[in-house]
């Protein structure tokens, strides 16, 4: 569980707040797994638009994250802390912006992001440990977003 400094920097920060997906970066178990729900939300939430508004708000939770990131990591005086989870709500967005709308496919999407960005296989966990700042916080995960479409779009064509 967060400690009390930590949830006061979070909930009283709107930077912070943000970087710490609305607050879900503060579960005690499991952050990065509940800091990935805003995300399914979001996409969820986008599906009634035409692919290019939602492929906007993509793009926008990436580069917002970059800032986001950076600034929350500054603010908090440590390198990409456990509850920043905005890199997993983008990551999670752009893996479920690959795959049609299906409880099986979303559920799938998020597990295997969740695997890629817990077990950081090569290179993502290279670029976890090379790149500094708001860069290299969103860059992991984006790393994990890819691989996770990349395999659902393999198992999609598989079963085609």
């Amino acid at each position: 569980m967060a400690d009390l400094d930590t949830r006061k920097k979070v909930l009283r920060d709107p930077v912070n707040f943000l970087a710490f997906g609305f607050g879900t970066g503060l579960a005690p178990i499991a952050p990065g797994t509940v800091g990935s729900l805003p995300g399914v939300a979001i996409a969820w939430l986008s599906l009634p638009l035409a692919i290019e508004w939602r492929l906007l708000i993509g793009l926008l939770l990436v580069v917002a994250g970059i800032w986001i990131c950076g600034q929350s990591a500054r603010r908090m005086g440590v390198h990409d802390h456990p509850g920043i989870v905005w890199d997993e709500i983008a990551g999670m967005y752009l893996v479920l912006l690959t795959v049609p709308p299906s409880i099986v496919l979303w559920a799938l999407g998020f597990l295997l992001f969740r695997l890629f960005d817990i077990l950081k296989p090569w290179p993502i966990r290279d670029l976890d440990h090379r790149l500094r700042g708001g860069t290299g916080i969103m860059l992991d995960d984006l790393a994990a977003a890819l691989f996770a479409a990349l395999l659902l779009g393999f198992g999609r064509w598989l079963m085609s």
